[in-house]
């Protein structure tokens, strides 16, 4: 039969809370590091679901004004000129509304 050594423990009373407490600081330090990090994984998330609305909305608003830019120079051809200069100007305007949501969203 074998015998059974008492062991002892690698710290004194004291030290073993000093160790603990010390753990215990670094686990909360992590967790609160992995929160912050997930809370900015999150935004960045949101920034570029609102960056990809904005996007998927104006090309779909210019090509549905490039179609009906279409559509009416074929009902009146000597309007064509006034309405691709039309046409151009609204989607540069879209554009800006699309790169200023850009600058606004970072």
């Amino acid at each position: 039969m074998s015998e059974m050594v008492p062991s002892r423990g690698l710290f004194s009373g004291r030290e073993s809370r000093q160790v603990g407490r010390e753990l215990s600081r670094l686990d909360g330090r992590s967790r609160l590091e992995m929160a912050r990090i997930d809370q900015e994984a999150d935004l960045q998330a949101e920034r570029l679901s609102a960056l990809a609305y904005v996007g998927k909305r104006a090309m779909h608003e210019v090509t549905m004004l490039s179609q009906l830019e279409l559509q009416l120079s074929a009902l009146v051809p000597s309007a064509t000129p006034r309405l691709q200069g039309l046409g151009d100007i609204t989607a540069l305007a879209m554009a800006d509304v699309v790169s200023e949501t850009v600058r606004k969203v970072q």
